[in-house]
């Protein structure tokens, strides 16, 4: 079925004429005028008749439009039928079809020897995108939405990224809509005297998305991330160790020596005459670390953000290419406090966080390696990492923890010498034990808010604000290596002091 035909006015019957497609020829031959003159140097013979160029029209991808025309046309032509369809129904009625998005021009040959050429573009239909558009948003117009050839250009300006997020799923669910691979719309054209139409349109035409939206007044999130980490740890030692040695002749015997793998002894007894001796200990450690680190970030919605206050290193790395020689690289490696976050504020004004905060150090034993042939060991640096990676939603000054550990260890350790170490009471000379406990606790917290630029005439105050250089007679004879904190009223622009008698100012 087609569409209602659309009467037009005379003016936009003749733009119309400028449609699409392949058409009838017409027996009748109507007269002509010169439309050049013949007898001008440099001009080739032409027939009679004028050409005119009519504005550019607009077809619709997959729609039918009937346009009638002011003069009987005597046939037309398009020039690439796998872009539109026009036939010619009767003398005062074109037939067009949009086949494929793309441009190309018809020609229309009237009754009256004139000629009339205009260019044709065929869009994708973005009126149903733009429908579900304005529904969205709740307001005609905010985004508009034009076709541009073989892309769909959104404009407008919306409240919050989130709007704007929004408007791109809704236009990429609309383009990966199932699109025909063959002849599909216009394949079957409507019977009329008029010629047949072109070749089938190819489809599967690849549609971009141009964002030219804008956002009114994005907002601007700070996150606020506190890393805590309590580690305790207890050490709890208790042994015997006894060495008797006896001669006989060139043999010395010995009972027991070193049980207790050289750990410093409180009770330690030695015979002089024969070498026994009798050494006790027990040690009790306890050990406590505490951090905290507190990174701060801003960041506009919608966009990413990263800290990092730390170093880098460089770790050398191994491979062998294909041609069998090893090749050594370094690596970077970064360490410290790290941040990275995207915040996203929502229509109610909750904010939506992808954060990933991060505390890393170099381990202070690191690890050792060997390889075969090669005399050492080489020492590689290692790292303790803390790492959390997250999506919430919080409200502004709301606080989450996101994250959290407890670990809580327990080694123990028995050295003894068999038999006598089993007996009860005094096998406690014939051995040692160990006991080790280590505990943490680790927890990240994070805190949005939504901020806004200070003032103009705001002094913030830096870490260094209230810190300023001694003079040269406290710093020299009083050792100061700070002076008197800055006045708050005190004038800006002070007049020079006089030079002392020497000719320096030791103020």
């Amino acid at each position: 079925m087609l569409a209602m035909p659309v009467v037009l006015t005379p003016a936009a019957a003749q733009v119309a004429a400028e449609a699409a497609v392949v058409t009838q020829q017409p027996k009748a031959k109507a007269k002509a005028r010169p439309a050049l003159d013949t007898k001008a140097p440099g001009t080739l013979p032409v027939t009679e008749g004028r050409t005119e160029l009519a504005p550019a029209m607009q077809l619709a991808e997959g729609k039918s439009s009937i346009v009638r025309l002011q003069h009987a046309a005597a046939r037309v032509a398009v020039g690439d039928a796998r872009i539109a369809d026009v036939i010619l129904l009767n003398p005062k009625e074109l037939y067009m079809l949009g086949r494929t998005v793309g441009t190309t021009n018809l020609i229309l040959w009237q009754k009256t020897g004139d000629t009339i050429i205009a260019d044709l573009t065929v869009s994708t239909d973005v009126a149903t995108l733009q429908d579900g558009i304005d529904k969205l948003t709740g307001q005609k117009g905010m985004v508009k939405v034009t076709p541009a050839a073989d892309s769909i250009m959104l404009s407008g300006m919306v409240p919050d990224v989130v709007m704007a997020d929004h408007v791109l799923q809704l236009s990429n669910a609309f383009i990966s809509r199932a699109r025909p691979s063959g002849g599909g719309p216009g394949a079957a054209s409507p019977g009329s005297s008029g010629g047949g139409g072109g070749a089938q349109g190819e489809g599967g035409i690849s549609i971009k998305i141009i964002n030219m939206m804008t956002v009114a007044a994005p907002q601007q999130v700070m996150l606020e991330v506190k890393v805590a980490e309590v580690s305790k740890s207890l050490v709890d030692q208790l042994g015997a160790s006894i060495g008797a040695s006896h001669a006989i002749g060139n043999w010395t015997y010995t009972l027991l020596s070193n049980l207790l793998t050289g750990n410093p002894g409180l009770l330690d007894a030695f015979n002089k005459r024969n070498g026994n001796f009798l050494t006790i200990d027990a040690q009790k450690r306890d050990g406590l670390v505490k951090m905290l680190a507190e990174p701060n970030v801003m960041a506009i919605s919608g966009q990413e953000a990263s800290f990092l206050a730390g170093g880098r290193i460089y770790i050398p790395v191994s491979s062998t290419p294909e041609g069998g020689f090893t090749r050594v690289t370094l690596e970077e490696k970064e360490f410290g406090v790290a941040v990275k976050f995207t915040p996203t504020v929502l229509a109610d004004g909750r904010i939506n966080l992808k954060v990933a905060p991060e505390v890393s150090e170099l381990n202070k034993e690191g690890v050792g390696i060997s390889a075969s042939g090669v005399n050492g060991i080489a020492i590689l640096p290692s790292f303790t990492t803390r790492r959390a990676s997250t999506v919430v939603q919080l409200y502004d000054g709301q606080s989450f923890a996101i994250g959290g550990l407890i670990k809580n260890s327990t080694t123990t350790n028995i050295k003894a010498l068999p038999v006598l170490g089993e007996v009860p009471v005094l096998g406690a000379l014939f051995r040692s034990n160990d006991f080790q406990n280590d505990r943490s606790e680790l927890v990240f917290v994070i805190t949005p808010r939504l901020v806004k630029p200070l003032p103009p005439d705001f002094a913030e105050r830096l870490p260094t604000a209230q810190v300023t250089d001694p003079s040269r007679v406290s710093r020299i004879m009083n050792g100061k290596l700070e002076g008197p904190p800055p006045q708050e009223n005190k004038p800006q622009n002070q007049p020079a002091k006089p030079a002392g008698s020497g000719g320096f100012d030791l103020n």
